[in-house]
């Protein structure tokens, strides 16, 4: 499983070119994170590390500041917080952009 799982994930670099990927929320793309979880610690943890990723690589995220410790975190729709640096830093940008239009009108 663990080969088969790998040859999925190489098939998918191969047909789909970076730039016609869909965008991760998370820093390590989701195919990446899979690959090296599969290549690591086999077909099984590959498995449950791509319906982990497939479950909360959605729109249903929120990224906010923590009033506690002032650290930007992003909350995932089975209500795990990470912290920024597994965060995509594009989202990260997209945040502090908004949250300075925000500062700007009030």
């Amino acid at each position: 499983m663990k080969y088969f799982l790998l040859l999925i994930v190489r098939t998918y670099w191969f047909l789909i070119p970076k730039r016609k990927r869909r965008k991760c929320i998370f820093k390590k793309s989701c195919s990446k994170y899979v690959y090296d979880i599969t290549l690591k610690k086999g077909g099984i943890e590959g498995l449950k590390a791509l319906d982990f990723r497939i479950k909360n690589c959605r729109n249903s995220f929120e990224i906010f500041k923590n009033p506690f410790n002032e650290k930007i975190q992003m909350i995932l729709p089975n209500q795990q917080i990470i912290d920024k640096e597994h965060i995509s830093n594009d989202l990260i940008q997209n945040y502090y952009s908004k949250e300075n239009d925000i500062y700007k009108t009030t």
